[in-house]
């Protein structure tokens, strides 16, 4: 009896989980975009600083006559996604 219910309860918990989402508003997708472009920058700034945090400790433990590390390349500024604006449909004669 216990397995019966525990299978009718997850049954109910998957039917849940694939119900389908109403879709995102214009001013939710363009946060979520936002925040994309946040987190896709965050990993480049912390793939540079993670570069020059290597290249520090490879200056510490260099042996003369071995070339020096790669330089790092910097990230360029921050810039947020420009949304785009849908225009509005003629209207209907």
């Amino acid at each position: 009896m216990k397995k019966i219910i525990a299978f009718t309860l997850c049954s109910f918990a998957s039917a849940a989980a694939f119900a389908a989402l109403p879709p995102l508003t214009p001013e939710a997708q363009a946060a979520a975009d936002l925040a994309k472009a946040k987190t896709a920058y965050s990993g480049k700034v912390g793939a540079y600083q993670l570069c020059q945090a290597q290249n520090k400790v490879a200056d510490k433990f260099r042996v003369s006559g071995t070339p020096a590390p790669a330089a790092c390349v910097a990230p360029p500024p921050f810039v947020a996604p420009v949304a785009a604006v849908a225009a509005p449909a003629p209207a209907a004669k």
